[in-house]
């Protein structure tokens, strides 16, 4: 039956879902981006609750921020996990895989927080991710199924105060749904197209003895969208998504509750597919600089424009398999009616294995030199397999005390983290050709596991942290200004050591001398960061507010570099006016903000050739590198953002965001030489990476009650302008000090995503709900290169987004 659904031309669903939505358009508008409360008023729009705060609160009534994201709301996208938020769902956060592996993710918000290398033990990214109050430390492990989600909060700009280490860019707060203490099912299952198919079921199990219990499972698969001609190999960018989770719940009065919950992952997903999109042309020569000769092509089809549904060679893929799992033990303590206390203990364990080909036909071409002036093939090895297990583990106990008097509110509390981690790499050739053409290859005759191990580190860090907020309103102008003051010292202190380089300990310089031995890492960092808010309420339904925040991203050491020397933290400091309004009878909300900040110290990432150590000796070789610099001088923030929601009339909702996000970086000196051996003698400009300039996105949501069951139509669409890929090697004119494809930006993007469903649909003799939906991601099919690099020798190589994916499935709740 699902390869029958796999064959439906993607056409004939088009057409009907064109004629499906317009059906609904012709009344309609968006998604509500929050978890929402019914309010006295049916009319207008819901009341948002988050908790950005430590508490629970009216989304209008925080004077920073925030975008939040409902379980309705991701059920009419489709988001499955953290990187299908990547579309831009929320214009000033951006979703990324690593490079070429989905099973890390890229998170910043603002264009603050980078980590473009996650492959790192003893670095960090600047956006917090946090389930249920838990800090989740790793890249890795982030693409793994959501469970049972209340609402993804979205805090933008630095988060040190409340949050702490690793949020000068801001946080991502994910709420899952507690146990209720009654009987409550909700089962789901669907398929789509390219072999999908989902399972997901959400149990809450009757309250006995003040105990609950609340069970969640999730299954999604998918094969890849790219075709992979190996024999047994798997196809490009697939995944196969397993996760259950149990939480109990102890409730022994109205002032206590205890809260265990215990969930286990498995994601299993396969590289990303990397495409050749121009051939190389080279550069001609000038009067300081000799002309740059394109590299040979293999004769293969290797070229391949457009999003490519087949690779011209096959190569060996196997997935990479992230298997993670935690507990969690929350206490919550009325202690007063004006006083909580609460615990939130929690241990989490992860392993995730990479196997990486992505690079394999853009490294299908052969430099013309004086030994091989016709760029023969013969002998030549590619399909490099890049291989990086990823070992780490983290426990981490937080107390605090919330309290809510006539006039002051305030939030304390202590947070001890620790986490070790361990990484290992390899990289090595799989095929090879046997023609000067290359286009006939052979399997080489290896073995995965003898292959050298060239580069291991391990790192233990230790965060300890204290911090206080509190927000006075002062007897005057009818109560109706807010000043808020906070603070949060931070200590970081990171032990570790480089102890494998190319197969061997490390051998490393020292006065002359040659060092042989692991290359230790042993730094510290303490941070204070400030925080001060005033807020007026204009009016009842008028807030604005001005903000002053700090943020910082912990300090740490470049694994992928040979002296594993430590750089220190960046900071933000960032300066936030914004006003939140809602009128015409609350039928509309109306949320803008504007910043401006200081980005320093940032963590920048060069890369240049590998030095490899022949007989002690260290020698330069062609394998690259890379090396973490802190920009010199000061980078500049500013941005603004609006969100408007819009209910004209009962069962209809527009909603539209915009966000400008601009971030400059100070011009910094690349330490490695670049081709040809030249040193690069200024600094360069750099572009921050991930972050385009201008994102938007709007959305319609249609309800049309009938008896018995409900229409629901949803339509959202996202815009992008594009973003700057990593800086890669560069040809550089010393004379006219000229960088030529130092980095290159990505292409403009617009992705529409639909969903039209029966719902609530009554099943007879039960109470029994049905809702039947189709869906699709990418509705009209557009393409665009979202990431590309390249350089004169050797062409222009990039990643596509992902093409339409669709499907269709039933949910029963109970």
């Amino acid at each position: 039956m699902m390869q029958n659904f796999k064959k439906l031309s993607p056409n004939h669903f088009h057409s009907a879902c064109k004629a499906a939505v317009a059906l609904g358009l012709t009344m309609s508008a968006s998604p509500v981006f929050a978890q929402e409360i019914p309010a006295d008023d049916e009319t207008g729009l819901q009341e948002i609750v988050v908790t950005a705060q430590k508490r629970v609160e009216n989304l209008q009534d925080v004077p920073i921020a925030i975008s939040v994201l409902g379980s309705e709301g991701l059920e009419n996208r489709n988001i499955q996990s953290l990187g299908d938020l990547g579309d831009g769902a929320i214009p000033s956060l951006r979703v990324a895989p690593f490079f070429s592996r989905p099973g890390a993710l890229i998170i910043n918000i603002r264009g603050v927080g980078v980590l473009s290398d996650s492959n790192q033990p003893a670095r960090d990214q600047g956006v917090g991710v946090y389930v249920d109050g838990v800090y989740l430390g790793r890249a890795q492990g982030l693409g793994t199924a959501l469970y049972d989600v209340e609402n993804i909060e979205v805090l933008k700009g630095p988060q040190g105060t409340l949050f702490g280490r690793n949020t000068e860019g801001g946080a991502v707060n994910i709420v899952t749904k507690r146990p209720s203490g009654e009987f409550k099912l909700d089962a789901t299952f669907g398929v789509g197209n390219y072999g999908s198919y989902k399972a997901e079921v959400h149990l809450d199990v009757p309250e006995v003895n003040n105990i609950s219990l609340k069970f969640d499972g999730i299954l999604t698969k998918r094969d890849g969208f790219v075709e992979n001609p190996f024999p047994g190999a798997l196809d490009y960018n697939s995944f196969d998504k397993r996760g259950f989770r149990a939480e109990v719940q102890w409730k022994p009065s109205d002032r206590f509750r205890a809260n265990y919950a215990f969930d286990v992952s498995y994601d299993a997903t396969s590289t990303n597919y990397l495409q050749l999109v121009e051939a190389p042309v080279g550069l001609p020569a000038t009067a300081t600089a000799p002309a740059i000769l394109p590299n040979r092509l293999s004769a293969l089809p290797i070229v391949q424009p457009r999003r490519a549904s087949r690779t011209p060679v096959g190569t060996p893929q196997q997935a990479s398999i992230g298997k993670t799992n935690g507990i969690r033990l929350g206490l919550d303590w009325d202690a007063t009616s004006n006083l909580t206390l609460k615990s939130i203990s929690s241990y989490r364990n992860m392993q995730q294995t990479q196997y990486d080909n992505a690079i394999n036909i853009p490294s299908l071409q052969q430099p013309l030199t004086a030994a091989n002036p016709t760029g023969s093939f013969v002998n030549f090895q590619f399909g490099r397999y890049s291989i990086a297990p990823f070992d780490q583990d983290q426990l981490s106990q937080e107390f605090q005390v919330i309290g809510d008097f006539d006039r002051l509110k305030f939030a304390a509390g202590a947070l001890y983290y620790q986490e070790n981690v361990e990484d290992a790499a390899q990289a090595f050739n799989t095929l090879q050709f046997t023609d000067a053409a290359g286009t006939v290859a052979v399997l080489r005759q290896i073995n995965y596991a003898t292959q050298t191990i060239q580069r291991a580190s391990r790192v233990k860090t230790t965060s300890i942290g204290a911090y206080g907020q509190a927000t006075y309103t002062p007897p005057i102008a009818g109560d109706a200004f807010h000043l808020t003051l906070g603070g949060r010292w931070t200590r970081d202190k990171k032990v570790g050591e480089l102890f494998t380089i190319n197969g061997a300990p490390p051998v490393i310089p020292v006065n002359g001398v040659n060092r042989v031995g692991p290359v230790p890492l042993n730094a510290s960092w303490s941070r204070f960061d400030p925080l001060v808010n005033l807020s007026v309420d204009a009016s009842e339904d008028i807030h604005i507010y001005g903000k002053w925040s700090t943020g910082y991203k912990s300090g740490g050491a470049n694994s992928r570099s040979l002296n594993y020397a430590p750089f220190n933290p960046e900071t933000v400091s960032m300066f936030e006016v914004g006003a939140k309004t809602e009128f015409w009878d609350g039928r509309a909300r109306l949320n803008i903000a504007a910043y401006t900040g200081r980005y320093k110290s940032i963590q920048l990432d060069f890369f240049g050739l590998y030095e490899d150590v022949v007989n002690g000796v260290r020698v330069v070789t062609t394998r690259t590198t890379s090396d973490t610099v802190n920009a010199p001088g000061t980078g500049k923030l500013k941005g603004f953002e609006a969100e408007f929601n819009l209910a004209p009339v009962d069962g209809l909702t527009l909603s539209a965001s915009y966000a400008y996000n601009s971030v400059k970086i100070p011009a910094t000196l690349n330490p490695f030489p670049q081709t040809g051996g030249v040193f690069i003698t200024v600094p360069i400009p750099i572009y921050q990476v991930y972050t385009p300039e201008n994102v938007a996105s709007a959305s319609i949501d249609y309800e049309l009650p009938f008896e018995g069951f409900t229409l629901k139509a949803h339509l959202d669409g996202n815009f992008n302008d594009g973003f700057y890929g990593n800086y890669t090697d560069s040809e550089y004119d010393p004379v006219t000090r000229a960088v030529r494809y130092a980095q290159l930006k990505g292409e403009k993007a617009l992705i529409f995503n639909g969903r039209l469903s029966v719902a609530d649909i009554d099943m007879p003799d039960s109470d029994a709900k049905l809702t039947v939906a189709i869906w699709a991601r990418n509705l009209f099919n557009n393409q665009h290169l979202f990431y590309k690099s390249g350089a004169p020798r050797s062409g222009v190589q990039g990643f596509f987004n992902e093409p339409r994916t669709f499907g269709i499935e039933a949910k029963i709740k109970m």
